[in-house]
């Protein structure tokens, strides 16, 4: 089973955008959680779990920060070497936690970060997602995609080894849109960023590119770790 943990950022409810654009087929090996972090807490998510996916930033939109409970139970699902697909601000789902910050390799750094960075910012442009030059072998999977006008995450904090698999350039700069580096634990962290704005998940293109990290992650023979 695949868990997948949204909240609804900011009334855009990105995560819930994506689960319904998902086929049958994935949506049948997926329990889908908006705001429900009590269930997060329990952690019986843990028991038969493929792949945990985040698609939330905590303590953003009025909603509390997971707290000691859930620290446990994701830190769990990290130490056994299980996989994260992080969706759009999922790299800060839980920025609080110091154990979080320090794994995460592409990470969405919010405003007083407790690290000191600069925050990182979202300009605002109808865009094209490239293919990096990159051999890792999900970029032979994955599709460039011409994008609305929506959030572009830029100015991430990054730690190595991360290898960028998709990228955009805008006035602002060049910035990853997916990347991948391995947990401290043995598992794989998977970034893909774009997709904020109910338009963005019309784009079929940009539907594949998930199902083929979903696959790659959590398809036969490569869930956990």
């Amino acid at each position: 089973m695949i868990h997948f943990f949204a909240d609804r950022h900011y009334g855009a409810r990105p995560g819930a955008s994506l689960y319904q654009r998902l086929s049958p087929a994935w949506r049948g090996r997926m329990a889908f959680h908006e705001e429900e972090w009590e269930a997060l807490s329990r952690g019986e998510w843990l028991v038969g779990c493929d792949l945990l996916v985040l698609n939330m930033i905590g303590g953003s939109c009025g909603q509390p920060h997971p707290g000691g409970k859930a620290s446990q139970a994701v830190r769990r699902w990290c130490e056994g070497g299980g996989n994260l697909l992080l969706l759009h601000g999922g790299s800060a789902a839980f920025s609080q936690w110091d154990w979080w910050r320090q794994a995460m390799a592409l990470r969405w750094v919010r405003p007083e970060d407790p690290d000191g960075l600069p925050p990182s910012f979202h300009p605002l442009h109808p865009y094209r997602v490239t293919l990096a030059k990159s051999r890792h072998p999900l970029a032979a999977l994955l599709q460039e995609m011409s994008l609305p006008q929506d959030e572009i995450y830029a100015g991430l904090a990054q730690r190595p080894p991360l290898e960028v698999l998709l990228e955009t350039q805008v006035p602002e700069g060049c910035f990853p849109q997916c990347a991948i580096a391995p947990t401290p634990w043995g598992g794989r962290q998977l970034h893909f960023l774009p997709g904020h704005s109910p338009e963005a998940f019309q784009v079929p293109a940009l539907v594949k590119n998930v199902e083929s990290c979903l696959e790659y992650l959590a398809g036969p023979g490569n869930a956990q770790g």
